[in-house]
């Protein structure tokens, strides 16, 4: 078995999670009871709970920018990143930090955009043309 990433957080309604993550995001539903809702988010596991949520603050720099720490994201393919944006953009998504190609011409070259899910917590998806950038320096 490969190993694979879980991440635990809060949410205030699951029936909204389902809608967002689900819905918008694409990802199929695992396990659930009346407390918490299991999704396959691009081949690692999140699990959300119902309870109080995280506070996050405007504390990491990108570029001139502040976005929301602590979040937690996705790398994928620039192809899916893409079609990413454009359900985001769809579903009218607010965006904390527009889509937008970071480091353009250097190693490490992504695009990326911040939002928000319907509790507040905070989700960066980047893009990349390969895997051997990501790690690029």
């Amino acid at each position: 078995m490969r190993p694979l990433f879980h991440f635990a957080f809060n949410v205030t309604d699951l029936d909204e999670a389902r809608r967002f993550y689900g819905g918008v995001l694409g990802c199929a539903e695992g396990r659930s009871t009346d407390t918490w809702v299991d999704f396959d988010f691009f081949t690692h596991q999140i699990s959300l709970h119902l309870g109080p949520l995280l506070k996050t603050e405007r504390t990491g720099r990108v570029g001139d920018k502040l976005v929301p720490m602590p979040h937690f994201g996705l790398v994928l393919g620039l192809d899916d990143w893409q079609a990413m944006a454009g359900r985001l953009k769809a579903a009218k998504t607010d965006f904390v930090l527009e889509p937008q190609v970071r480091f353009e011409g250097q190693p490490g070259e992504q695009w990326t955009m911040f939002f928000l899910d319907p509790f507040g917590n905070p989700i960066e998806i980047k893009g990349f043309r390969s895997e051997a950038a990501i790690y690029a320096t």
